[in-house]
């Protein structure tokens, strides 16, 4: 190993070589950028009630919010860094503010460990994740609700064991989809709520002697309420990240299951959709070929984020209470996930919005025998034992004698000719206002407000 050191603000009398440096720190400088404006705004809330404890004076808490004001549009700005030789996001934002305002920079760490930090970072900026995701479901869910009231009349197969079964429709094909995705986003609502506690003040897990106001740093953060035991604050750490992971992992398992039966719709054999060209691809040999590699590869990544739960259950299922840097590796699985759940909603809402339906599907004989349960109920509304109308079509059926009746008229709720849509709307906005979304977005703004 190298004898370089290297030195930072928590640096006693050991130095770490550079290969140790960079083997405990790892990828966390490249994680943390996705936290600095989430790290600067708790920085805000803290030194709000340290002046309010008398541990800052006012004329203090005035600078440091200023000069932390102007480090938020840097990272919102996207100009924010971690320098060569800072440990992380803490240390950074702590060693602008020294150079800048001197030892007033340095009181800001009063009554907070680096574990509670990056408790509070993780939170705000899951937060603003689970928002986005929530907006990006919902605009899924419309383009899904909007193609189910435009194709509701248009027939399709439904399957089992991908054998042709019974009619179905693409109403009901789009409208189930949109109502597994309110089912998802129950789910979220559930992460939203374990992560929207506010875990600042409880140090390093085991509380400060500063008589910290920690209902403070919960209101002026928006939170709906804190983590009360400073013990199980700390041991969120993780806990948090596998639960929202759980509903990520949901919302992505709807979204790959309807872009495996797009692609198997989408292919010569079926031919029920069209999926827009510019999300299709040639062959380099093969001039026929439209591959549905958007919807492929939306696929394969929504598989890989139902991984992410167990990936992060495996990394601190066998911890004990107390922080211990295992969890810092968590990061690396997790912040980057969001960008691709992102990314993977916003193509599958592009694709449900230009997709195209074939709605002759049905002139094709070898439909015909899905409509045998039909021919079945009818004899039985009729007065012939289920049983033998069973037997006497399936015979029909078998000596070519089966001839089908399309003009078919389900009425009850949730079937072909009675969606429910406007029932899952509702359901999906109900949830939606669940969330609250707003009462966050107002504390941070005023917290962005106040400089003095």
């Amino acid at each position: 190993m190298s004898n370089n050191k290297v030195e930072n603000i928590w640096t006693k009398k050991v130095r770490m070589t550079d290969e140790i440096e960079k083997f405990t720190i790892g990828k966390d400088r490249e994680m943390d950028l996705y936290l600095a404006k989430y790290d600067v705004l708790g920085s805000m809330a803290h030194i709000t009630m340290l002046q309010s404890i008398d541990l800052l004076t006012a004329d203090e808490l005035k600078v440091l919010l200023k000069e932390l004001k102007s480090i938020y549009q840097q990272a919102e700005r996207g100009e924010f860094v971690i320098e060569e030789g800072v440990e992380d996001v803490h240390s950074q934002v702590e060693l602008m503010l020294t150079r800048k305002l001197g030892d007033v920079g340095k009181k800001i760490h009063s009554g907070r460990s680096r574990n509670d930090q990056v408790l509070v970072d993780l939170k705000l900026f899951i937060r603003d994740q689970i928002r986005e995701i929530a907006q990006l479901t919902k605009q899924l869910f419309d383009e899904l609700i909007q193609q189910s009231n435009r194709y509701k009349d248009v027939l399709m197969p439904g399957y089992t064991h991908l054998q042709v079964a019974m009619p179905s429709s693409f109403g009901l094909w789009f409208g189930a989809y949109a109502e597994g995705l309110v089912d998802d986003m129950q789910y979220l609502q559930a992460a939203w709520k374990i992560t929207n506690r506010n875990p600042l003040g409880s140090a390093a897990g085991y509380g400060s002697s500063f008589p910290l106001n920690r209902q403070m740093t919960t209101d002026l953060l928006g939170f709906d309420s804190m983590d009360y035991n400073v013990v199980y604050a700390q041991m969120g750490r993780g806990k948090t990240e596998r639960n929202v992971a759980f509903s990520m992992a949901s919302i992505a398992g709807t979204v790959a299951k309807m872009a495996f039966d797009a692609c198997m719709f989408n292919s010569q054999n079926f031919g029920f959709v069209k999926l827009p060209d510019d999300c299709t691809t040639g062959s380099s040999i093969m001039p026929h070929k439209k591959n549905p590699d958007v919807f492929e590869l939306t696929r394969a990544k929504c598989n890989k984020l139902q991984a992410l739960p167990q990936t992060i259950t495996l990394i601190m299922n066998n911890l004990p209470v107390g922080y211990f840097r295992d969890l810092q590796i968590i990061k690396e699985v997790f912040l980057p996930a969001f960008d691709e759940l992102k990314d993977c909603l916003k193509m599958a809402a592009y694709i449900i919005n230009k997709m195209k339906v074939n709605e002759h599907i049905l002139d094709n004989d070898i439909y015909n025998p899905m409509f045998s349960v039909e021919e079945v109920n009818r004899l039985a509304r009729e007065g012939m034992p289920f049983r033998d109308a069973y037997k006497k079509v399936g015979l029909d059926i078998e000596a070519g004698k089966f001839t089908p009746n399309k003009d078919i008229h389900h009425t009850h709720e949730g079937s072909i000719g009675n969606l429910c849509n406007d029932k899952i709307q509702q359901l999906m906005d109900d949830v939606m206002a669940g969330f609250r979304f707003e009462k966050m977005d107002e504390a941070i703004a005023q917290l962005l407000l106040n400089e003095e």
